[in-house]
Parts: structure tokens; sequence; C-alpha cells
């Protein structure tokens, strides 16, 4: 590119389309802003009925095979969302009164929660634990705690029999604790109240354990112990009601740096009142649409502000500038608005069109996140591209100010100019060779980066918080937890036999769990086979070489009936579904990744007529398929973004080397950001995957903000060096000024209670800063270096149409 280069006019089509829509807008200014004003308040009385939102079937990716096998068996075989509350003696074991009488409150306690499946309720009190005994009159399955145990008639000699009972029910490890100094309740939730059909209120259900269950009944003897889904999104729901603190310290880090910046309270506020309202905008639309608030997407709806105060910045830079040139305030703001309408469109149809791309994940929170995030950016277009300027245009502003202002900003930004030295052709070569190193670097660091969560508990939660303690608790004392894998063996009729009467079924799902015991992460596994084969050896005098499945069917299907009590959550009536549950040492990603591969690895290897395995149920079965669908949905994903992305830089310049001159840096900066992630063991979850997509979003802003720039000057005949430097100078400040502000702002994040909110500060803060860098240093070196590999010919350079001003 030379001074040679001619100039091409621009659009004349496009150029009077903005001027008649910004000679009708500014005429009727006053009419147009209270009618925001209006639009505002209906919508902040909408607001206030937004509530927080959580459920667990919007968690379940419906397609996957995994959750079509949990649907179907979820009624006869433990579902996934479970809630575990145990009860640990402080002093001693179990084995007393006052701690058994505190087992039976709490099961009673649990048992009239609303949203628990009373038949599902398990624990030593309630009448489905059975065990075996061989009376004189023949073969019993009796109740641990049957009739002929009083709860306030606790002596020794009871509870003796009640332990003997325990320990012949092969309860040591689940029930009760291998330690003997804690006891399990079970429950299976239902998402929706049967009655009223409404969802279950995780954060009202969290708030009925808290104060019917632990407050009732821990004690200076007794602790209570709550895990599960339900408890965990009560925490993070109850956690992330203070977002708003960290919010505010974020606004108000972001409007002391405005005003730093501009050095005008007018100018501080506007940028932050527009922005807001916009979002005042985007939750009264949820609200009409039905929709609440999700614990794991609370960070959206303020991550879609940063965009707003990015691109207000931009129009405050604007304005300043054109009066320290001479405008007053209301030509300024004209020719702000006109400026910067279609390169502020594009950027922000561009993070629409990046936040629309999430619906293609088939997980139904991640689609309601998509929908909310995308009316967010849509509302942006309006209140910081239209009502922004027209409301600046009421000010006044001298020209000294301005000029003032430009000078602090120029003085502030002289080591930009160093900068400029990037456009240099060798200068940029070493750039663009450097980028490039840097790339490779990231993309072989980030192999390996794990899709789920990376640590055990509530990945959501700090490892220090009450839910995560707990849940390390129970696992280090129970042989079951909160994580399991139900593999479900649907079995058939053979022949004469009915499914309940196959011996060569039962010895099958027997091998399969003799095989998935010595598979790492698997603390245990039960099963079917695990029963019958108790109440062979209780036939036979209890002797242990009668601890097997006995081959004769009709004994087999006489087996299933005796023991058809002990089989709850085992077996469906017909015993055409039976589930072999494994449970695991905690739901990171490795752990889950490793087990399904050794089910997976078994299914390949081993079948048997009439005998079909299905993967999964359980938590663990859930996680494992919102994994599976997370992993192969990312790449389509970005390509849709990218895809995207390129197509709008084509539309605008109309110029292949401004496609890969903007998308280039954008690659290199995403790649850096999943070498962030994998060295600060960040899994890539429903929470962390829409802030990759925000960050590409972030950075297609400052790309296109200094390309427009860079063309219009290179348009008027400025040699490159010259156009960077003077773009640096206009434009770079800005972008530089909002990437460390909005870092400041969502930095303060990394001390939220919350694990994922304290990993998405981090990582939006590099993602900030890194976009920022590559924005300023690769994408003018890239478009040197293209210039000079595939130079324009003569009055081929197209200033885009919206670069006139």
């Amino acid at each position: 590119m030379s001074g040679s280069t001619q100039h091409v006019p621009p659009d004349s089509r496009l150029l009077r389309m903005v001027a008649r829509l910004e000679s009708v807008l500014f005429k009727r200014r006053l009419a147009v802003l209270l009618a925001f004003a209006v639009f505002t308040a209906c919508m902040a009385v909408l607001a206030l009925g937004l509530r927080m939102s959580a459920g667990f079937e919007k968690t379940l990716p419906q397609q996957h095979e995994y959750i079509k096998t949990f649907n179907q068996y979820r009624e006869a075989l433990f579902g996934a969302n479970r809630l575990i509350v145990v009860v640990h003696a402080r002093h001693g074991s179990i084995w007393n009164p006052p701690v058994l009488r505190q087992l039976l409150g709490v099961t009673e306690a649990v048992n009239y929660l609303q949203g628990v499946d009373r038949s599902s309720v398990t624990s030593l009190w309630t009448p489905n634990v059975f065990f075996t005994e061989i009376t004189e009159e023949g073969f019993k399955a009796l109740p641990i705690t049957g009739g002929d145990i009083i709860p306030d008639k606790l002596n020794p000699q009871v509870i003796a029999d009640i332990r003997e009972r325990v320990a012949a029910g092969g309860y040591l490890g689940n029930l009760v604790s291998r330690d003997q100094t804690s006891a399990m309740v079970l429950a299976e939730l239902q998402d929706s109240d049967p009655q009223t059909g409404q969802p279950l209120d995780y954060r009202a259900f969290n708030q009925l354990l808290e104060n019917k269950v632990r407050k009732q009944f821990e004690n200076a003897d007794v602790e209570i112990q709550i895990i599960g889904f339900a408890k965990a999104i009560g925490d993070i729901g109850e956690e992330a009601s203070k977002v708003m603190l960290f919010f505010g310290v974020a606004l108000l880090l972001t409007a002391l740096s405005v005003y730093w910046y501009c050095r005008s309270l007018r100018l501080t506020l506007l940028p932050l009142a527009c922005s807001l309202s916009s979002l005042v905008w985007q939750f009264g639309t949820l609200r009409l649409l039905g929709f609440g608030l999700d614990p794991l997407a609370i960070l959206v709806p303020f991550l879609v502000f940063a965009i707003g105060v990015s691109h207000g910045v931009q129009q405050i830079n604007f304005i300043v500038r054109e009066i320290a040139d001479g405008k007053n305030t209301e030509q300024a703001a004209r020719h702000s608005f006109t400026g910067l309408l279609i390169p502020g469109t594009l950027a922000l149809v561009t993070a629409f069109i990046s936040f629309i791309t999430l619906t293609l994940i088939p997980i139904p929170m991640i689609r309601e996140l998509a929908i909310a995030a995308s009316i967010g950016v849509g509302y942006k277009i309006v209140t910081n591209l239209v009502m922004l300027p027209l409301a600046a245009s009421y000010f006044s502003f001298s020209r000294e100010y301005a000029q003032r202002a430009i000078g602090r900003r120029e003085q502030h930004s002289r080591w930009l100019s160093w900068l400029a030295l990037v456009a240099r052709p060798r200068n940029a070569w070493i750039v663009v060779a450097l980028g490039t190193a840097l790339f490779g670097v990231a993309v072989w660091q980030s192999q390996g980066r794990h899709v789920g969560s990376l640590q055990a508990g509530a990945a959501e939660l700090r490892p220090e918080a009450r839910f995560n303690r707990d849940a390390a608790d129970i696992t280090a004392r129970f042989d079951v937890g909160l994580d399991w894998l139900t593999v479900v063996f649907e079995v058939a009729p053979a022949g004469q036999l009915d499914a309940c009467a196959r011996p060569d079924a039962q010895l099958f799902m027997d091998d399969f769990a003799q095989q998935m015991n010595g598979v790492p992460g698997v603390l245990s596994v039960r099963s079917v086979a695990d029963v019958l084969k108790g109440v062979n050896a209780g036939l036979n005098e209890g002797n242990p070489k009668m601890n097997t499945i006995t081959r004769d069917a009709r004994g087999l299907g006489s087996q299933f009936g005796s023991a058809n009590n002990q089989l709850h959550g085992f077996s469906s009536s017909d015993c055409r579904a039976q589930g072999v549950n494994l449970y695991l040492s905690d739901h990171k990603a490795t752990t889950i990744k490793g087990v399904v591969a050794a089910v997976e690895a078994f299914r390949r290897s081993n079948q048997l007529s009439g005998v079909k395995i299905r993967l999964a149920s359980g938590n663990a079965g859930v996680q494992a398929a919102t994994n599976e669908v997370l992993e192969r949905s990312e790449l389509p994903m970005m390509l849709y973004v990218y895809g995207a992305i390129l197509l709008l830089v084509l539309l605008a310049y109309r110029d292949w080397r401004a496609m890969l001159a903007c998308c280039l840096p954008l690659t290199v900066a995403t790649w850096l950001g999943y070498w962030f992630m994998k060295d600060l063991n960040i899994g890539l979850t429903v929470a962390t995957l829409p802030v990759m997509v925000l960050a590409t979003g972030i950075g297609v802003d400052y790309a296109f903000y200094i390309y427009n720039r860079l063309q219009l000057h290179l348009g008027a005949g400025l040699d490159i060096s010259s156009a960077l430097e003077r773009t640096l100078h206009e434009t770079g400040v800005a972008t530089v000024f909002t990437a460390l502000t909005l870092s400041i702002g969502v930095a303060t994040w990394s001390f939220s209670p919350l694990q994922f909110q304290a990993d998405m500060g981090k990582l939006l803060t590099f993602m900030f800063l890194v976009n920022m860098v590559m924005a300023v240093t690769l994408l003018p070196a890239f478009a040197v270096v293209l210039e000079s590999l595939f130079p324009r010919r003569a009055g081929r350079l197209r200033t885009p149409s919206f670069a006139a001003h």
C-alpha cells in the first residue's frame, strides 16, 4: 500500500440509508428518547418478577443415547436426581439410642419434603430395607427395623439385633458406613410437583433441607451431611444471589476507569446508563418469555453488559474527537452515529450469531442461556449505537475540554507509537512469525484439555464449601456416594424361561460386575446378582461357598420372588430391565471417561443372546452424556462462529485479505484461551463454553473498530505505517483502555465464593487482554504481510462504506 493508492467512493446506497436514518432519529430525538424511557420503565417492572430458575431436566441432552436410557427406566431403576442425607455420630458409632432416633427423625423429615418421591426413601428405618433370615418356618425376608422394634425402647439388646441385621443384609458400606459412625438416608427427587405440575424450586427446597433437616437434627452429638444435585444447585443459587455484590464492585471500578479516561461525569454515566438499560430490557424480555435466570448462567447478563461498555467507550472516544475538531455536540453525536453504526452493528451481530450458535448444543439449559445472551446483545444495537448518541446530543461540551481530553489521551498513549513499527514490512514478518509460533505452541499445549468437571464434589463450588466437604467425607466412609453410573441390562425371555429365571443372564451380569470392580475410579459395584447370591447363601445355612448364582432356573425365579423387596431400584417388576450400579470415587471428567470406556469395551467384546447392555443412568451417566455432547458440539459450533465472522467481514470490506487479517489473530487468542484453561484445570462445561464464545465476540469488536479506522486512513492515501499510528491513537487507545477496564472489573470475580464464577473471572480477564493484544499487534502485522504477498491493484483499495467520516 502506498500514498498512490486511489480511494474508491463508499457505497452510496448504504450511505443514503444511514443518512436518512440519522435524519429521522435526530429530528425526533426527544420523542425517541422518551419512548426508550417508557419502554425501560415497563421492562423494569417486569424484570422485578424475574426469579432464579434451575431444573434437573434442563441439564439433560434429551436425544443422547444415555439420556434415552435414563428416561426409559427412571421409574424402575434409581435415577440421577438423588438426595443423600447422612447422620454422622460425632463421638463413637451410630449404635446408641440418641443417634438412631435422630436417624429416624431425619428419615421422616426427608419423607415429607415437597418434591421427594416417597416410595424411593431408603434408610435403616424404612420398610423397604430387608435382611434374609432362615427360621424353623423357612426362609424369611424381614425389615431391618420391623414392627418388633420400637424407637422409644431402644435398649442394648435391640440395638445389637439391628446391628446384626445390618451385617446380615449386606448394608455395611452403603446404608451404614464402613466404620459404622454414619448412616445414610436416600431419596429420589421429582423435577416437578405431580399435583401442580410446577417445576421444583431448588432454592426453596434447599432452604427446607437446611431448616427442616440440618438445623432441626444437627447437634453436639450428631452432624448432618447433605449432598445431591438439588443440594448443589440450591447452594449455588444461594451464593449466586451474592453476584450483585461483585457486579457492583465491577460497575464501580468500570465507572472510575471511564471517568479517569474522559474526566466527565456525564460522559461516564452515559455509557453505563445505556448498558444498564439494555440489561433491564433483557431481564424484562426473559420474564415475558417465561424464562428464569439459571444459577449457572447468572454471569451471562453481566458479560453482555461488558460488551455494551466496550461499545460505549468507542462512542465517547468518537464524540470527544469530533468536538476537538471543532464540531458542536449535536454534530459530533450525529457523526458518531453514522461513523460507528455499521461497524458497531457488525460487531454486535457477530456476537449475536456467536451466541445463537450455542442453540446447536442439544442441552436445554445452554439453549436458554443462548437465547438470553442473544436478546441482550440484540438490545445493545439499540442502546449503545442509537440511544447513546441521541442522549449525548443534548449535552454541551466545550472544544477546550475535548482538546484537553484528547491531549491527555495522547500523552498517556505515546508508547502506542512504538506499535506502529509493526507496520514496517520487516517487523511485520517478525511479528507474524512469532504469532505463528505462539499459535503452534498454544495448540500443542492445549492438547488433552478436558471436557467436564475436573474436581470432586460440585465443581461450581469452592473445595472448602460445606457441600464439597460433606461429599468428601461421605465418599471416604461409604462404598457408595454422590457419584454412580448405572448400566442397564435389558433381559428378554429365552424359550420357556422368563427374564427372572435366566441364570445365564445373572452370570453374565456378575462377570461384568467383577470386571468393573478393577476399573480405576470404581469404589464398588452393586447389582441384582449380589442380592441373589446373598439369598442363595441364606437358603443354604449361610454357607459362604453357596454365595453364588444358582444354575437352576426354577430356583432362580423363586429367589427373585423372595428377594423382591430388596431389589427396589435394581430391577423392574418383570426383570426385563436390571441395573448394575458402579459407584465412583468422583465425577471428574477423566474418571467418568475411563469408566465409560471400560463399559464400552466390555459391551463390544461380550455378548449374550437376549441380553442388551445399555448406557447409562445415574448422575455419572448423565454427566457422561453432557460431556460427550459438549465435546462433539464444540468444534462445529466454533466453525459456525468463525464462518459467520468471515462472512460479515467479507460483506463489510469485500476483501479476502480483511477476512484473514481480522480472524487469524482471533484464532490465536482462542487457542491461547484453551491453553490457559488447561493449565488452570478449567474444564469445558456448560458454564465455561459461553465465555469462550463471548471472548470471540469481544475480539471481533476490537478487530472491527481497528481495521475500520486503518482502512479509512489507507483509503485517504496514508502509507501503512502512518495509517496504523493514527489508528492506534484514535481507536487503539480506546481498545486498550476498554480491555484493561473490563479486565479489572471481572478480575474481582476471582474472589467469589463460587468456584465457577472465580474461574470465569480469571478466564475472562485473560481473554479480554489477549484479544486486545492480538488486535493491536497481529492484526496490523497480518494486514501488512498479506498486502506484501498479494498487493492490490491501483484503485482496488476498498474503504468501508461506513467509514465516510
